[in-house]
C-alpha cells in the first residue's frame, strides 16, 4: 500500500490561484448535480421524525466534471489519494486537534505521528499575519497530506486573530442589521486576510437562530450576540451571503451548529443540560443551515446538544438519525461533516475519549474536533482499532477520509495531476 509520504510527493502542492477557483467551481457543480437540499416549503411539508432514521433522499452519484486540465476528475483524484493511504493514515485524517495560536509549532510532532487531518488554532492573538504564516508553514512541513488549518473568526467576542493585520469584526448580531453589501465586504476582507496567513477554514458562520424573547438567556449564542437574528429566513439570507463571500475569497466555511443551538438554555462546553425540545425535521430554524448548504458550504458542524424529538438517546454529534438520517439523507448534504469540540466539552464528558471519535464517525461524521492535543493518540487509536474489528466501520472511515480529502482539494491544498489510464 502506498505510504502517505509517497502520496504527498505525488499529490501535494499549493496550486496557483486559478486552480483554487477551478476546484471550487467543480465541487459546486458536483453539489448541484444531486438534488438540491430541501427548501422552506419542503421542510414545512415533511413529516416529523423520532429516533428512527428519516426517509432517504440520497445525493446523486453522477461523476464530477474534470478538475484539472492535466486530466482526471476530482472524484478520481480524491479516490486515488485515499486509496494510497494506510489504515492509520486514513484514521488520522479524521481528527483535527487544537493548539495554541501563539505557539502552534509545538503540535508538529503529533501531526506527523498521528497523520492528523487538521489543526485548530485556539485562543486569542495579536500576532502579525507573517509570523502566523511562518508557523503554519512549519506545521504543514510535518504533514503527509496538507493540513486543514482552522480557527474561530466569527467577529464580536469570538475572534481569534486581532491586531493591525486583523481588524475587529462586528458581531454577527450587528452585521445582521447591516446591508448585504456591507456583510459581504466585511466577510470578504476577513477571509482574504486569513488566507494570506495560511488559514484554510473558518469555523463560521453561525446559522443558529435565537428567538427574540430568549436573547441573551441563550448561553452559547445569544449571550455573546453570535446570531445574525431571530428570524430564520433573514438568518438564512445572511448565511448564504457569508458562505459565498468567504469561499470566493479562498477560505472554506463550516456552517454551525446543526441542527441549532439557538433555543437551548445551557452551553454544551460547560454543561450536559443543553436540550432543544422543539426541533423536528420540519423546524423552520433549519432554514439557515439549508441556505448554507445551497450556497455550497464546504462543511457543517454538528451540535453537541440533545434533541429528543429527533433522537431520544444521543446528543446530535453521536446521533445517526440526526447526522445521517436528517442531514445526509433528508436534506441531501454531501459535504464535510465535523464535530464541535469533543475534547474538553462537558456534553461529551461521560464518554471515553477514544469512543467519542468512534461514535461520531459511526453516526456519519467525518472530522472530529478536539481542542486538547493529548486526545490525538486516543482518538486515532480508537478509530484504527474499531476499523480493524469491523469491515463496515472501516468502510465508513474510508468514506469519511474521502470527505476530508475532498475538502483539501477544494481548499487548493492538493492538486489533481494526470491519472494513469485504467
Amino acid at each position: 500500500m502506498m505510504s502517505i509520504a509517497r502520496a504527498r510527493r505525488l499529490w501535494w502542492g499549493f496550486g496557483p490561484a486559478v486552480l483554487i477557483v477551478v476546484v471550487a467551481l467543480t465541487i459546486w457543480a458536483a453539489l448541484t448535480n444531486g438534488p438540491a437540499p430541501a427548501g422552506p416549503h419542503a421542510l414545512a411539508s415533511a413529516g416529523p421524525v423520532s429516533s428512527a432514521p428519516v426517509p432517504s433522499a440520497p445525493v446523486s452519484s453522477a461523476p464530477v466534471p474534470s478538475a484539472s486540465s492535466s486530466g482526471g476528475s476530482l472524484q478520481d483524484c480524491v479516490a486515488a489519494t485515499v486509496a494510497g493511504l494506510s489504515a492509520e493514515e486514513r484514521a488520522g485524517q479524521l481528527v483535527m486537534v487544537g493548539t495554541s495560536v501563539n505557539q502552534p509549532r509545538g503540535l508538529g510532532p503529533a501531526v506527523a505521528r498521528y497523520h492528523l487531518g487538521g489543526v485548530f488554532l485556539a485562543g486569542r492573538s495579536k500576532r502579525s499575519a507573517g509570523a502566523l504564516r511562518a508557523d503554519v508553514d512549519a506545521l504543514q512541513r510535518h504533514a503527509g497530506l496538507p493540513l486543514l488549518v482552522a480557527l474561530d473568526q466569527e467577529g464580536g467576542s469570538v475572534q481569534t486573530l486581532k491586531g493591525p493585520d486583523f481588524p475587529l469584526i462586528p458581531s454577527a448580531e450587528r452585521l445582521g442589521r447591516s446591508s448585504a453589501a456591507e456583510l459581504r465586504q466585511t466577510v470578504r476582507d476577513n477571509a482574504r486576510r486569513l488566507a494570506a496567513a495560511g488559514i484554510t477554514v473558518n469555523l463560521a458562520p453561525v446559522a443558529d437562530t435565537v428567538p427574540a424573547g430568549l436573547g441573551t438567556r441563550n448561553p452559547p449564542i445569544g449571550a455573546f450576540h453570535r446570531q445574525y437574528g431571530s428570524d430564520p429566513n433573514r438568518v438564512a439570507e445572511d448565511v448564504r451571503t457569508v458562505v459565498a463571500a468567504s469561499q470566493d475569497a479562498g477560505v472554506l466555511t463550516i456552517v454551525k451548529h446543526f441542527p441549532g443551538l439557538g433555543r437551548v438554555r445551557a452551553n454544551t462546553d460547560t454543561s450536559t443540560r443543553a436540550v432543544d425540545g422543539t426541533a423536528t425535521a420540519t423546524d423552520p430554524y433549519l432554514e439557515p443551515f439549508v441556505a448554507g448548504m445551497q450556497a455550497g458550504t464546504a462543511g457543517v458542524m454538528m451540535s453537541s446538544a440533545s434533541y429528543p424529538r429527533l433522537d431520544r438517546q444521543n446528543i446530535a454529534a453521536f446521533s445517526r438519525p440526526i447526522v445521517t438520517g436528517l442531514l445526509r439523507d433528508r436534506l441531501g448534504y454531501p459535504g464535510l461533516v465535523m464535530s464541535d469540540d469533543l475534547g474538553a466539552a462537558q456534553a461529551a464528558g461521560s464518554v471515553p475519549t477514544g469512543d467519542r471519535a468512534v461514535r461520531f464517525v459511526a453516526a456519519g461524521g467525518d472530522l472530529v474536533l478536539t481542542i486538547r492535543p493529548q486526545d490525538a493518540g486516543p482518538m486515532t487509536g480508537a478509530l484504527i482499532a474499531a476499523a480493524g474489528k469491523s469491515p463496515a466501520f472501516a468502510a465508513r472511515v474510508t468514506d469519511a477520509a474521502r470527505h476530508v480529502v475532498q475538502s483539501k482539494y477544494r481548499a487548493g491544498l492538493l492538486r489533481c495531476p494526470t491519472l494513469p489510464a485504467g
